[in-house]
């Protein structure tokens, strides 16, 4: 390939995904990945509708179907005494929004997209670091690390939360939420993971700690990630989120969350960083995606599938800005790409948050917390109509946000039960 319509920087979910929206409508892509091979560090992830409506679109998810598990309920639970505070309906959720909500291994998820890639033609190299990126007069070059230049008509960098582009628009660096998750899946034929029901993905929150636990690659495994606040981290110390502190973050939940916590991989574990919004994700012809742009906390389940809607946004956007004789309009699309997905990601990354704040909750405002949830109804949908409904190409097209409930409403008489 001699110079392509595009570059892409990174081969994580969002790279790749925005390579395939791209190639589909006829552009010549190159992706740029620096590992030496490609492949997807992790677990499990989550894909609510307005993720599993794109990869219906790209025509991805019968095999995402068969590859994960499409669960019947979503249920919060207390850590604390395991009781039940609020669910969703996942099948009349599948109703409301025409698609399912799925979970699925992250390698299962990436080795789709990277086959979907190989279909449409993209042209995907690896130990290829990107160092450096610039305009030129007709589009934008990047620089790698041995000294060698590519350029294109346009630049996207995919380059994750220490994103090289992102200097391009804004000098900031990662924000520590002093918080950390361990990992860990364990075969559901037999132990503890054969007594989980896997029609559901379930919440434990507790003060300063959750479990989360949910089938994956059709029920033959369980995954559970354990996230608390790290002491260490708070105290300012380089050595911190270490397995002692898990075990002490969760001495005071009930037996069920602590039997989990052997199944967890104890030799590697993941600090959670996010960055403030930025609302500039374009600087000439290159653009930030994913993580790049918008490195969220992971308490919404949005990180992965707010870089696939980049991508998806991208490749709209080009098939309306495509002349008969196969030119695009980058300034144009590039514009409409800038108009729309930064304040859509900035409501993302602030939700996401608040709602682990509202997670970790302890004294009085857990209590409170615990008594909202048990009063809404299964069925409202009032918090999530926002984020899971079509994914908005024009600002228009961008639903409002919900009101927030302040924890001072719960009634007093509810509290006052819930302390007996």
């Amino acid at each position: 390939m001699s110079d392509p319509d595009v570059i892409v920087v990174g081969g994580g979910i969002g790279g790749l995904g925005a390579a395939y929206a791209l190639a589909r409508r006829g552009l010549a892509v190159r992706l740029l990945e620096k590992a030496s091979a490609f492949g997807e560090v992790g677990a499990g992830i989550q894909l609510a509708p307005n993720c599993t409506r794109i990869l219906d679109d790209y025509g991805l998810l019968d095999e995402a179907r068969a590859r994960g598990v499409v669960p019947d309920a979503m249920i919060m639970r207390d850590a604390v005494d395991g009781a039940e505070l609020t669910r969703l309906d996942l099948r009349d959720l599948e109703r409301r929004y025409g698609f399912p909500y799925l979970v699925i291994h992250r390698s299962d998820l990436h080795a789709m997209l990277l086959r979907a890639c190989e279909r449409a033609g993209v042209e995907l190299l690896t130990s290829r670091r990107v160092v450096g990126y610039a305009g030129t007069e007709d589009g934008a070059r990047v620089t790698l690390a041995d000294g060698r230049t590519e350029q294109a008509r346009v630049v996207i960098a995919a380059d994750g939360l220490h994103s090289v582009a992102r200097g391009l628009v804004v000098d900031d660096a990662p924000v520590s939420s002093a918080y950390v998750a361990y990992r860990g899946t364990t075969p559901t034929a037999s132990g503890r993971a054969a007594t989980v029901d896997l029609s559901e993905v379930v919440v434990y929150v507790g003060p300063g700690c959750h479990l989360v636990h949910y089938g994956l690659r059709g029920g033959e495994l369980l995954n559970q990630v354990a996230v608390f606040e790290s002491p260490k981290a708070l105290a300012g110390d380089a050595d911190w989120g270490t397995p002692d502190e898990l075990d002490a973050a969760f001495e005071g939940t009930c037996d069920f969350v602590r039997g989990g916590l052997p199944d967890m991989w104890r030799d590697k574990w993941w600090r959670m960083y996010d960055r403030d919004p930025v609302m500039t994700w374009v600087s000439g012809s290159v653009a930030l995606l994913g993580d790049a742009a918008h490195p969220p906390l992971q308490y919404i389940a949005q990180g992965a599938i707010m870089a696939i809607e980049d991508g998806w946004v991208l490749g709209e956007h080009v098939a309306r800005r495509t002349a008969a004789d196969g030119s695009v309009d980058w300034p144009a699309v590039l514009a409409a790409y800038q108009a729309v997905r930064p304040e859509h990601c900035r409501r993302v990354l602030a939700t996401s948050r608040a709602w682990g704040e509202l997670w970790h909750l302890d004294g009085l405002p857990r209590r409170q917390r615990n008594v909202l949830l048990r009063e809404r109804d299964t069925y409202d949908y009032a918090f999530v109509d926002w984020l899971y409904g079509p994914t908005a190409l024009d600002p228009a097209d961008e639903p409002p946000m919900f009101a927030p409930v302040p924890l001072a409403s719960a009634r007093t008489d509810a509290l006052a039960e819930s302390r007996s």
